[in-house]
């Protein structure tokens, strides 16, 4: 499946922000793969936010920007506008991911068949999972319902990851797990967050830390979402 090796790693990251930046250049240095969620509808807008307690910026990149920084990895829908799905109706569920699906695809100069669903909570339910699989070109779509286990989808519309990176303890105890086991069927682990929040709680050492120790190894496959998943 991963090139005849049975564990694969892969890492998702939301809102397209600026901190964006130094993440990929942090993930390329021990050549790390990641797949980047996109709001369309917000590129090179200007804001802050408060994450732990702590004021952080939260600047989008701008649109002539973003091939060049996201080369080498993936870019995958998170919806134009970034809303809570299902509060809306059908009709402005598909066109939030069609519209941001249709701008990334022409930005990238590749289809763009992948998403994570926006917002915090349950932010998804079966009528969305059924409209996006049914009426927008996505082919998967993660949650933010990390299971702590290293198990491919079962269905790629509700693709749940490992653990949340802000873990950041629970994230370093599976990735000794992960290091350490020897699997019988394909083992993929999958973790999930926004780069600013490495601002928020300044663990930009530490996250380096953690690149550090799970790179570099013979029997993983290093891949963004849709690599892991051969689509």
């Amino acid at each position: 499946m991963w090139n005849e090796k049975k564990k694969a790693l892969t890492f998702s990251f939301d809102d397209g922000v600026t901190q964006d930046k130094t993440l990929i250049e942090m993930l390329n240095r021990y050549g790390l793969k990641a797949t980047f969620n996109l709001n369309s509808g917000f590129f090179g807008e200007k804001g802050e936010l408060i994450r732990n307690g702590v004021s952080v910026r939260h600047d989008k990149i701008p649109k002539e920007e973003i091939f060049a920084i996201y080369a080498g990895h993936e870019i995958a829908v998170h919806t134009k506008t970034h809303p809570f799905l299902p509060n809306l109706p059908d009709e402005q569920v598909i066109r939030e991911v069609t519209e941001d699906q249709k701008t990334l695809s022409e930005l990238m100069g590749y289809e763009v068949i992948g998403m994570a669903y926006p917002c915090g909570g349950k932010n998804h339910d079966a009528r969305v999972e059924t409209l996006i699989r049914k009426h927008t070109a996505c082919r998967y779509a993660r949650t933010i319902d990390a299971t702590g286990e290293f198990s491919l989808p079962i269905d790629p519309y509700a693709w749940n990851p490992t653990v949340y990176f802000i873990d950041t303890d629970l994230m370093f105890a599976l990735g000794e797990k992960f290091l350490h086991e020897e699997p019988e069927s394909p083992s993929l682990f999958y973790i999930w967050g926004h780069a600013y929040e490495l601002d928020a709680w300044n663990f930009w050492d530490r996250f380096e830390e953690f690149c550090r120790m799970i790179s570099g190894r013979d029997d993983i496959f290093y891949g963004t979402n849709r690599e892991v998943l051969g689509i």
